[in-house]
């Protein structure tokens, strides 16, 4: 089947802002939480995401302090060295986050189709 030529719709990034002194989610923070999941470990989620384990663990920890409370526990130990997991507030976390966003990008889907076709559309460029 051949390519659409058409460009894909422009598309919504949600950030939720907790506190006036940056406590924020996002798109990757929630993708970190994500890949912890799917990996089962802080590192290698991290170098699925082209990170470092420092700034993994340092996301993670900032996001335990943030919502006061983990999101993301480690585990130690066991022969393959302990890994992470998501807690009960983590799986909530990034459910809840996948909803609101989910109800943004529904709520502004006529917009962003708009905007796409403005700039989708040939225009004449003014030559002063």
């Amino acid at each position: 089947m051949p390519k659409s030529s058409a460009s894909p719709l422009p598309s919504l990034s949600v950030r939720i802002d907790l506190d006036p002194e940056g406590g924020r989610i996002g798109p990757g923070k929630i993708a970190l939480l994500e890949n912890i999941h799917t990996c089962g470990s802080i590192s290698a989620a991290g170098r699925a995401m082209d990170m470092s384990y420092k700034r993994a663990w340092d996301l993670v920890d900032e996001l335990n302090r943030i919502c006061g409370q983990a999101a993301v526990e480690r585990q130690t130990g066991g022969k393959n060295g302990g890994g992470a997991i998501l807690t009960p507030f983590g799986l909530s976390l990034v459910a809840r986050y996948r909803k609101i966003e989910r109800a943004a990008a529904g709520a502004v889907r006529k917009e962003l189709m708009a905007l796409h076709t403005d700039i989708a559309r040939p225009r004449k460029i003014s030559r002063g």
